[in-house]
């Protein structure tokens, strides 16, 4: 799946239009690689994300197309 729809879906960013724009930016990387929107995502992959001063760096769990609202923290796992 795409990072930018993975983000979308799971709901860690809102809009896929604002993924994309976060990741062509550079503040995304996946398994300590900048980004792109484009790049594949699986199960497994350590996603970080720069927003401001914070960071949030999660494992995918769990990539499918669609999923509920109350289902889709369950497809990442927050890392410390």
């Amino acid at each position: 799946m795409r990072l930018d729809k993975f983000l979308k879906v799971s709901r860690i960013i809102k809009r896929r239009t604002i993924a994309k724009d976060a990741a062509d930016s550079g503040r995304i990387c996946v398994n300590d690689k900048v980004a792109k929107a484009g790049t594949d995502v699986s199960p497994g992959d350590i996603i970080e994300i720069k927003f401001g001063t914070n960071v949030l760096k999660a494992k995918v769990v769990a990539t499918p197309e669609f999923t509920k609202k109350d289902e889709a923290a369950s497809m990442y796992e927050v890392i410390d």
